[in-house]
């Protein structure tokens, strides 16, 4: 099944356990311009000149995004900015942050993850993907040559087989820290014990892997990787090439520090929306009980069943849970699996906004009039402002592995993995 493989990271060349907190950055898809521009007056240096260079992003005009890319990640390594490790190593990353007041740490391999196909059923997605995202990211890895940022994946080991490897990487001395601007603590370390990496191959061999956040990064490594199998005629003789893999962070699905937050959405159902016809057709399909402005998502989490929280833009707050006393089978997708038709989200695409406020991702035209949150009250709050907000619960790391094992995907933005993982740590050459 999965091949898990060490490699020789690019990483800063500061001293052993240097505070790296003013180089890494958030995931390039969640920097704005602001954002960017602070992380570059403090440091000249930070990864993020490297995941969003400055540029146009039209590969054909002079100076553009990818082309600086590709001369400032030539000139760090050149002028020792950067500079590869020693020795191929697999990579652990912990990360502590506070969650609802409870202090956690959630624990990661960093190594080179052979690619495969989705078909394979290998390496399983779980969201889908936007093509332009995915044009973007490989125009810059052709540029650069280089993973510039991990995958995060997940891995079942229920019985925790690998916390040993875990904690023998802790034992040593770190390679690394930094702090984000989330207040996120990260510590990294290096395990080059070549047993070791023998003994994480084979625990993870057996098994799929899923992927939790990423998938743009996962399916640009693919595309790369063929483009660079076609100009050289076929796979590496002898081995693995360097852009057969691609940098993961892999975490246990198990691990108590794994958290999943929601992703609210904000609604406009356009000129003719009427708040008493929505109540009235939401109740074909589901039982609604008013809610106390007081604890409102009290009630959605003690709930049975597909629900959620729903807000109209004149206040009235409702319970909705899916009714089971009828069929609801012919409203989904025909080749959805039953996994699929029990998350709320689903639920919410497929019975709600689509029919009721005809908002769906298979018209992307559509999509302008609904926004996204993870704060459920600020969801609230930002009633008067919309037709209808939906408050919804996290999706479980159960549901999550169910769907993606169906062959399926989730509607986007149905998971939100926190914190989310810093990019500049370490890199992966493809080269």
């Amino acid at each position: 099944m999965a091949v898990v493989l060490p490699f020789r990271g690019f990483r800063y060349a500061q001293p052993a356990g240097a505070d790296l907190s003013a180089l890494i950055a958030p995931p390039y898809d969640v920097v704005g311009a602001a954002q960017r521009a602070q992380l570059l007056a403090a440091a000249a240096h930070n990864v993020i000149a490297l995941e969003l260079p400055e540029g146009s992003l039209d590969p054909q005009v002079p100076g553009n995004r990818y082309a600086t890319g590709r001369q400032r990640w030539q000139a760090w390594c050149r002028t020792g900015v950067l500079a590869a490790d020693p020795l191929p190593a697999i990579y652990v990353l912990e990360q502590r942050y506070v969650h609802q007041g409870v202090a956690r740490a959630r624990r990661a391999f960093l190594a080179g993850v052979q690619l495969e196909p989705f078909a394979a059923g290998v390496i399983l997605p779980h969201e889908r993907t936007l093509p332009k995202a995915i044009d973007d990211r490989l125009q810059l890895t052709r540029a650069t040559a280089a993973n510039l940022s991990p995958v995060f994946g997940l891995y079942a080991d229920p019985g925790q087989r690998l916390v040993p490897l875990l904690a023998q990487a802790m034992a040593t001395a770190p390679l690394a820290v930094a702090t984000g601007s989330d207040g996120v603590q990260a510590t990294l370390w290096g395990l080059t014990d070549a047993a070791a990496h023998a003994t994480l191959a084979a625990c993870l061999a057996d098994q799929p892997l899923y992927i939790a956040d990423g998938h743009h990064r996962y399916t640009t490594a693919l595309a790369y990787r063929d483009e660079c199998r076609a100009a050289s005629g076929a796979a590496a003789a002898h081995g693995v090439a360097p852009w057969d893999t691609v940098m993961m962070a892999l975490v246990n699905m198990d691990d108590p520090g794994l958290v999943v937050w929601p992703t609210h959405r904000l609604a406009r159902g356009g000129p003719d929306f009427a708040p008493a016809t929505f109540w009235q057709r939401l109740a074909e399909r589901f039982t609604l009980t008013p809610v106390a402005d007081a604890t409102p998502t009290a009630a959605l989490a003690a709930a049975s069943g597909p629900a959620l929280l729903v807000r109209s833009r004149d206040g009235r707050t409702c319970l909705a849970v899916l009714r089971g006393d009828q069929d609801h089978g012919a409203a989904f997708p025909a080749a959805t699996s039953a996994a699929w038709r029990q998350l709320d989200v689903a639920v919410l695409q497929e019975l709600i906004l689509w029919p009721l406020l005809q908002i769906h991702p298979d018209h992307p035209e559509t999509l302008a009039r609904l926004a996204f949150t993870h704060d459920d009250r600020e969801a609230l709050a930002a009633a008067p402002e919309h037709d209808a907000v939906f408050v919804l619960r996290p999706v479980q790391v159960a549901q999550v592995a169910a769907v993606a094992q169906g062959g399926q995907t989730m509607p986007q933005k149905s998971t939100y993995f926190y914190p989310k993982l810093p990019s500049g740590l370490v890199f992966k050459s493809l080269a």
